[in-house]
C-alpha cells in the first residue's frame, strides 16, 4: 500500500489542496474528479468516508480536531447532510478569511452558513445533481459577500470536474434551482420506471423492457444536449400526424396531465427548498 503523503508538503498538481468536508456519495464522487485533474495533497473529513479509488492524495480524518495545523486549503467544500450543518460548520471557522467555502448542502443559506462559519468567511453556494458521478452534472453557484475573483474561480474549477456551471446573482434562484436540477434527476428516473413497467403492461418482456426504456431516455436526452432545437422542436420532429406518438401525446399532454403535473411537482419542490432554508 502506497504511503499516505503529509498534506501539508506542497506538491506541483493541477488543483490547489482541498479540505472535504463530508464525504458522501456526493463529496465522494466530487473528490474522484478533482484527483482525475490532478489533486495535491488534501484532507478529508468524515468518519465513514465513502472513497473514491485512488485517493491515497487525501488523508482522512475523522474529526476537524485532527487536521494538522500547518494544513493551508485553498477551498473547504462543504458536503455534509444540511441537518449537521449547525454542529460540524463551527469548527471549521478558523479558515475563514484564508480559504474559500464551497457549500453544496441543499437547503443552507449563505447568511445562515456565515453566521455559522464568522463574518470573514467568503461563501460559495452551489447546487449540484447526482449525474455528477459519471462527470455529466449541473451546478448552480451563487457567491457571497466577499468572495473574491480567485475564490470564484476556484469553485467553477471543483464544480467543472463533475459537469457545467451556470452562475445566480440572486441567492433565491438556488430554489427553482433545485426543483428543476437538483431533483430532476429522480423525475427522469421515475420516467424510466414507469416506462418499463408499461411495456412489461403490453406483454414485453422485463429485460427488454428494461433496455427499451433506458436507452431510450439515455439516446434522447443525448439528442436533446447535442443540439440547440428548442425541446418542442425535437417532439414535434418525432410526432407524425395520425401516428402513433400523437395518440400517445394526446394523452400525456392533457391539461390535466403533464402540463400540470410537471408543473405542480417543480412548484412543490421549490415551496419545499424555501422551507428548508428559513
Amino acid at each position: 500500500m502506497p504511503a499516505k503523503r503529509d498534506p501539508a508538503l506542497p506538491v506541483k498538481s493541477a488543483l490547489p489542496p482541498i479540505l472535504l468536508v463530508g464525504c458522501g456519495r456526493m463529496g465522494g464522487a466530487m473528490l474522484a474528479a478533482w484527483l482525475e485533474h490532478g489533486l495535491a495533497p488534501s484532507v478529508v473529513v468524515d468518519p465513514v468516508p465513502r472513497l473514491p479509488p485512488g485517493a491515497e492524495a487525501a488523508v482522512t480524518l475523522a474529526a476537524a480536531a485532527a487536521i494538522p495545523v500547518a494544513f493551508a486549503p485553498a477551498a473547504v467544500v462543504l458536503a455534509v447532510k444540511p441537518q449537521q450543518a449547525e454542529g460540524v460548520l463551527p469548527a471549521f471557522a478558523r479558515f475563514a478569511g484564508s480559504s474559500v467555502f464551497l457549500s453544496i448542502m441543499a437547503g443552507r443559506t449563505l447568511g445562515g452558513m456565515q453566521a455559522a462559519l464568522g463574518p470573514n468567511a467568503a461563501i460559495v453556494r452551489a447546487m449540484p445533481n447526482t449525474p455528477a458521478a459519471i462527470r455529466a452534472g449541473m451546478s448552480v453557484a451563487c457567491a457571497g459577500p466577499g468572495v473574491d475573483e480567485a475564490g470564484r474561480r476556484l469553485s467553477e474549477t471543483l464544480l467543472a470536474a463533475v459537469g457545467r456551471v451556470a452562475w445566480v446573482e440572486d441567492e433565491a434562484l438556488l430554489d427553482p434551482v433545485t426543483a428543476v436540477s437538483g431533483s430532476g434527476p429522480a423525475y427522469v428516473f421515475l420516467l424510466g420506471e414507469l416506462l418499463e413497467r408499461a411495456g412489461i403492461e403490453q406483454g414485453l418482456p422485463a429485460d427488454l423492457a428494461r433496455l427499451l426504456a433506458r436507452r431510450t431516455i439515455a439516446g434522447a436526452g443525448a439528442l436533446l444536449e447535442a443540439g440547440e432545437e428548442d425541446a418542442a422542436a425535437l417532439r414535434a420532429a418525432v410526432t407524425s400526424p395520425g401516428g402513433t406518438t400523437e395518440r400517445a401525446l394526446s394523452v400525456l399532454m392533457d391539461e390535466r396531465a403533464w402540463p400540470s403535473a410537471i408543473s405542480r411537482a417543480v412548484a412543490a419542490a421549490t415551496e419545499r427548498s424555501r422551507e428548508l432554508s428559513g
